[in-house]
């Protein structure tokens, strides 16, 4: 009977508490608020592994530990130049204490502290340097990431936020589509003027080579007393001959060779 009762009234306590068991890589920072005694606030110690019972007035949040990434879209991101431009940029932070981000920034600390802070610090990168070398060249972006990364560290510290940055990523920039219209068209009439310059290079090649054949047959030719007249009948007979080589011609009285084909 005393068991029965002892397993009711444990049954009856855990009814009213709150249970926490964090995954891997996970925290639960407590948050108690008692309804008629005590102070509250956030416990001094996370609960880490585990299962942990607490008042059913005890809030928990769950804290992620490992590294997480954060994404940013920056439409329209001003350059020296006055060029609008499309960024996109990546950042890993790394909880280092889940208690104090808790007690002092609270569950949202990305978004209420960190997000518009690095927007930013990308437009002020960006701003100092022309559309070419950020969104064409792309020479100017690892001297971008630096200069963010730098700041946003910075920033993180001074901010007193727990967290650490791991990696810091700003994209390739997209310039707008007239722009990209434009380096499209401009590419294709550069394209096009090598390809004209190419042609013309083979045709002065074929001028050059049909000179220098018609200067050697006009060589031969003198060489050999031949006029003119006389060297045009000399080439005529010569490719006769070679077209009647197999003897599929007819010879024609005063007319030459007449070839022949069979047709079936």
């Amino acid at each position: 009977m005393r068991g029965l009762a002892f397993t009711v009234t444990a049954a009856l306590a855990l009814a009213g508490c709150s249970v926490y068991s964090p995954d891997a890589g996970h925290e639960v920072v407590l948050i108690e608020k008692p309804w008629f005694f005590g102070h509250g606030g956030v416990d001094a110690e996370s609960v880490k592994t585990g299962r942990t019972f607490a008042a059913i007035t005890t809030d928990g949040i769950d804290v992620y530990m490992q590294p997480q990434k954060f994404d940013v879209e920056l439409p329209d991101t001003m350059t020296s130049d006055g060029v609008p431009i499309t960024f996109h940029a990546i950042t890993v932070m790394q909880v280092t204490d889940s208690v104090s981000l808790i007690r002092s920034f609270g569950p949202n600390w990305y978004l209420n502290n960190l997000e518009e802070p690095f927007k930013t610090m990308v437009r002020q990168a960006v701003r100092k340097r022309g559309m070419n070398e950020t969104a064409i060249s792309t020479t100017a972006l690892d001297a971008i990431d630096a200069e963010i990364r730098e700041a946003l560290v910075t920033f993180i510290k001074d901010k007193g936020l727990p967290v650490q940055l791991v990696t810091m990523t700003v994209g390739r920039a997209n310039p707008p589509d007239a722009i990209k219209n434009q380096r499209i068209e401009t590419a294709a009439q550069e394209q096009r003027v090598q390809t004209e310059k190419q042609i013309k290079l083979a045709e002065d090649q074929r001028k050059m080579a049909e000179e220098s054949r018609a200067t050697a047959d006009n060589a031969y030719r003198q060489a050999i007393g031949l006029s003119p007249e006389q060297y045009v009948q000399l080439k005529r007979i010569e490719m006769e001959a070679r077209v009647c080589a197999d003897g599929k011609c007819t010879f024609i009285e005063n007319g030459g060779a007449m070839p022949s084909f069979n047709v079936r």
